[in-house]
């Protein structure tokens, strides 16, 4: 799910707070049931924000949500997404990170990716009426497509599923749209972000259940780059960007005194995929097998990815990541045992 859903729509809104006078801030979230979503809206909740989540009615994931007073539940989808104004009244920035149809059934989907881009062009419409001063969404690694080398934000992508197609389409339509509205732009396109409650088929969630478990896992041949980067660091990464910008924006990320560009949230640890794994076989005690070049890839194959984080590390003047890989890795074997003990 890529919304969320319908607890009372109202309930603690009445009081719109200092807003943007005062040092209170106020953020809203689209896509806060999903991973990266409700980590980011844990961690705003963390530094004292107002958080409100725009939410799908149908949503069958709120449990996922932070309990916590500060957290505003607004019923409201991707298609309707203007609705959310009256009830928030007003707010300092807008993280979009909902998308509809990720499954492998829907990525190909021109009609759902269509959909997509122009609820997302709402989502921009949103922001400004609630005097947003920052517009941030989701973008994503597959945007870039078949490239080889270091990923760098301003290289031309070919992206080779609609999915990626979309994503990049909708960016080339943020940009002068931000522009005309006077928002700052930052289009994250984040990369392999790992952590509990990632997708249980994910490589990573794999691993990290079954291979304690003694179990046998599948894997294709390994052979490729690949970036893994721990759910704390990326959403802190991506607070570090908000508090920053846009003073720490040098000319090359403005346009028009407005702050419109792309940021690669990965971490600095790229490498063969198979020596993550071997990693997290070794974190495992050696327990499990691992079958190599078992596991049939998705169309795109297997592409190495190589992302360049200099500008991430730039405009959030030297941030640095917490959790190596494999702190992330024995984070998520300790809460895996703690849930199987329960």
């Amino acid at each position: 799910a890529f919304w969320g859903s319908g607890r009372d729509p109202c309930h603690a809104l009445q009081s719109p707070g200092n807003g943007l006078g005062g040092n209170q801030m106020r953020i809203v979230i689209t896509g806060a049931t999903g991973f990266i979503g409700s980590n980011l809206a844990k961690l705003f909740l963390k530094k004292g924000a107002e958080v409100f989540v725009l939410v799908r009615p149908e949503s069958t994931h709120l449990d996922v949500l932070p309990k916590d007073e500060k957290l505003h539940v607004v019923s409201c989808g991707l298609s309707n997404v203007m609705d959310c104004t009256g009830q928030i009244g007003q707010a300092d920035a807008f993280f979009h990170l909902a998308w509809g149809g990720v499954n492998r059934q829907e990525i190909d989907s021109p009609e759902v990716q269509a959909k997509n881009v122009a609820g997302s062009l709402d989502c921009i419409r949103a922001a400004k009426a609630l005097n947003c001063r920052m517009f941030m969404d989701a973008g994503s690694r597959v945007e870039y497509g078949l490239t080889d080398g270091f990923m760098q934000e301003d290289i031309e992508c070919h992206p080779v599923n609609q999915y990626g197609k979309a994503k990049w389409e909708f960016y080339q339509k943020a940009v002068p749209l931000c522009e005309e509205l006077g928002l700052h732009y930052v289009h994250l396109r984040f990369f392999s972000v790992y952590g509990t409650g990632d997708h249980p088929w994910s490589i990573i969630s794999t691993l990290v259940r079954e291979l304690p478990a003694g179990n046998k896992v599948s894997l294709s041949a390994c052979r490729h780059q690949w970036n893994f980067m721990y759910i704390d660091d990326a959403v802190e990464a991506v607070y570090e960007l908000y508090e920053q910008l846009p003073q720490s924006a040098d000319a090359g990320v403005k346009k028009n005194g407005l702050v419109s560009t792309i940021v690669n949230i990965a971490s600095k640890d790229t490498r063969v995929l198979k020596d993550f794994v071997e990693e997290i076989h070794s974190i495992a005690g050696g327990a499990g097998e691992l079958e190599y070049g078992t596991f049939v890839q998705a169309k795109e194959g297997a592409l190495s990815i190589k992302p360049d984080i200099s500008r991430l590390t730039l405009l959030t003047s030297g941030w640095q990541e917490r959790f190596t890989f494999r702190q992330g890795i024995e984070i998520m074997m300790k809460k895996e045992k703690e849930n199987k003990n329960l």
